[in-house]
């Protein structure tokens, strides 16, 4: 399995808008962030993570090819904002999104026009479908386990596939759900930054849940400028926890 971090910040970006602080004007390229999202390619299927508002410039450059399931966390703008710019995926076929059904419900009244009976000629044409984390779903033979979580007090899904996970804007995991966790190669979570937030973990609270799980390797992910510069950061973190940066690839 190949997973691409085409995104790795927060809502608002980094830089953020106005911000003059020295993540925000540095000249390292893994201090700039687009808004989250993950590419995997697992044999011959091509998964989508999340879909923000800067999906269009993270897949530009990309192979032009079928995205077989787009998995959304959740309905926030920064995690669904670039469904808009799925539409030339769609001379493939209708795509196919996965998601809870607070989320598919949300898509339903931001969208309308993607899942009316009667549409618009081009605009993009989904498959929409409701799953659950009671049980695993199959995307072309690639088996997929919900995971619930807790962004503040809003039920959000993270994801495991084989021995990787992706849990974004995690606040909490209820208890239940650490079993679906075990045996991880490669954990995926949010780190926003190094003090306390109502709704996202903090770099503290992040190492916390690493521990618990126990993963082989980890990568922070939707960070902000607040965490500070990349290359000082990660020499404070553990062994085998990084932070990740867009367009870092990695093998799983």
């Amino acid at each position: 399995m190949k997973v691409k971090f085409l995104g790795t910040g927060t809502s608002t970006g980094v830089p953020e808008i106005g911000c003059k602080c020295p993540v925000c004007t540095s000249n390292d390229i893994k201090d700039r962030r687009l808004r989250v999202s993950v590419l995997i390619n697992t044999g011959d299927v091509r998964l989508l993570l999340d879909c923000g508002p800067d999906f269009r410039e993270q897949i530009i450059n990309e192979e032009f090819a079928p995205i077989d399931g787009v998995l959304l966390t959740h309905e926030h703008y920064d995690h669904v904002g670039g469904l808009d710019d799925l539409r030339p995926f769609c001379r493939f076929s209708d795509v196919d999104i996965y998601t809870n059904s607070i989320t598919a419900d949300a898509l339903r009244t931001r969208i309308p026009y993607s899942f009316i009976e009667h549409k618009y000629p081009g605009v993009p044409l989904f498959r929409l479908h409701e799953v659950n984390s009671n049980s695993t779903f199959r995307i072309k033979g690639v088996e997929i386990q919900p995971i619930d979580i807790m962004h503040y007090m809003l039920p959000i899904f993270g994801y495991r596939i084989g021995s990787f996970a992706y849990l974004t804007d995690v606040k909490s995991i209820p208890d239940s759900e650490y079993q679906k966790l075990r045996n991880l190669d490669v954990l995926v979570i949010n780190a926003l930054h190094m003090s306390e937030h109502l709704s996202h973990l903090n770099v503290a609270q992040a190492l916390e849940e690493v521990r618990k799980i126990a993963p082989r390797r980890t990568y922070f992910i939707h960070m902000s400028h607040r965490m500070g510069l990349h290359a000082d950061v990660e020499k404070t973190l553990p062994p085998n926890v990084f932070l990740s940066y867009d367009g870092l690839e990695i093998e799983v």
